[in-house]
């Protein structure tokens, strides 16, 4: 049966201003990243940075060829700090010229507004992470629609991972990606459990995600799956016209991209994968570290550094964040893990729920475990397409450890009121940490 109130949060007075005080305060910490971290010291920043210059400069889209990788230079350039009598040649770091195109177009305006201004690049990016937090948010209060405070907690422990706020106050296409991934992720929600949300939205969703970043490709397979077990009054032939329709808007959107890809780069390179694969030469490959390094010690150092840069790990992977700080995370993760596993606190959930944000969790993985196969990609950020779902578990377990203390059980705000404190740990990394180390 169809549930017209699906992706509707139950809340009461104080959901409403508790939301929109860890959006203002997302903002501000993401601002204050945005301004502070010196020039370039975000991951591939110049790279992308040029895409949107190009884009603006030539009003032609670029495309990846050879030259746009330079190895030893960039090397130079992170060991200087990005000093400023470097960057004579910053704009032939183009590495990123493959990527789609939708980020760029969009923040092209900003560009030419303010000429160029990397902080003013930053800042939109920062504002397109507001959806982010949003959409976490939206999530965990459709798969828990009685719990509030578990909406408000995911929101708030979203918003205030150090790393994640660094990548989206930089010039990087993650953040339409990740906006986009908790939004077709909500919006699957809504559609599996029978609500208000058509097979050919959650394809223009898709579509969306296509034209943004291959971090979002993931996010098809999870719609589908939402089209496939929806509620359907007309059996399999229902499901089946559901599905055409999803895929014939999704493909359509996606197809414009791939196909102008085919006639640049050639077939089969519809992503243009290849052609970036074959311009990135001396760029660190898997083979060669596992020789170099051994199986053991490479599986214990991706291990290691995915689980550090998920947290915190600056600039271009060069400034870990400190251990103290890497156990307060995994401590509030594991005792909410802990929480979720042992006192029932998914019970007023919907099995529908997790089975897609479970699926997103895995999709996520395995897409880390295929980007390694050829390169070393150990970066924490490409598996932040499951962060709003492992969120959603632990501040699951936290609300249900909340429940079991009678001193805070009728206190819900405390659990998204405590989460909101790591906004200041942000804010001490990046003016005793982040700047001070990065700065030329």
């Amino acid at each position: 049966m169809k549930d017209p109130n699906a992706g509707h949060v139950r809340t009461t007075r104080w959901v409403l201003p508790s939301l929109l005080a860890i959006l203002a305060l997302y903002l501000f910490v993401a601002m204050s990243y945005a301004v502070a971290t010196p020039p370039w010291q975000a991951p591939d920043e110049p790279a992308h940075y040029n895409v949107i210059r190009q884009l603006a400069e030539t009003g032609a889209y670029p495309l990846i060829e050879g030259g746009d990788w330079d190895q030893a230079y960039l090397e130079q350039l992170k060991a200087a700090r990005f000093a400023p009598n470097l960057l004579a040649r910053l704009n032939a770091v183009q590495f990123e010229d493959h990527q789609p195109p939708l980020y760029y177009l969009l923040l092209t305006p900003v560009y030419n507004v303010f000429g160029g201004n990397l902080v003013a690049l930053r800042s939109a990016s920062a504002v397109i992470g507001l959806f982010v937090v949003l959409t976490a948010f939206a999530v965990a209060g459709c798969a828990m629609p009685g719990r509030p405070a578990v909406a408000l907690g995911t929101a708030a422990l979203v918003a205030f991972i150090p790393q994640h706020v660094h990548i989206l106050a930089s010039v990087n296409n993650d953040a339409l990606a990740w906006a986009l991934v908790g939004w077709i992720l909500w919006a699957s929600l809504i559609h599996a459990a029978g609500g208000r949300f058509p097979a050919w939205a959650l394809g223009l969703l898709v579509g969306l995600a296509l034209l943004t970043k291959t971090t979002g490709y993931l996010m098809a397979g999870v719609a589908l799956l939402a089209v496939v077990i929806r509620p359907s009054p007309h059996g399999m032939r229902g499901r089946l016209t559901a599905v055409s329709v999803y895929l014939a808007v999704a493909l359509g959107i996606g197809g414009v991209w791939w196909l102008r890809n085919v006639s640049v780069y050639g077939f089969p390179d519809f992503l243009g994968l290849a052609a970036h694969d074959r311009v990135v030469v001396g760029q660190l490959r898997t083979a060669e570290l596992i020789a170099e390094i051994g199986a053991d010690t490479y599986l214990k150092t991706a291990f290691e550094t995915a689980i550090t840069s998920f947290i915190g790990q600056f600039g271009w992977m060069a400034l870990p964040i400190q251990t103290w700080a890497l156990v307060i995370y995994g401590a509030v993760a594991g005792l909410g893990l802990i929480g979720a596993a042992s006192l029932r606190a998914l019970r007023h959930s919907t099995p529908r729920s997790w089975l897609l944000m479970g699926v997103t969790g895995g999709l996520a993985l395995l897409m880390l475990v295929y980007y390694n196969t050829q390169f070393v990609q150990f970066q924490g950020r490409y598996v932040y397409p499951l962060l709003i779902p492992l969120a959603a578990l632990v501040c699951a377990g936290l609300d249900a450890i909340r429940q079991q203390l009678p001193v805070v059980k009728r206190i819900p705000v405390l659990l998204p009121a405590a989460l909101c404190a790591f906004a200041g740990l942000d804010l001490w990394l990046l003016t005793r940490v982040l700047v001070p180390n990065l700065t030329p």
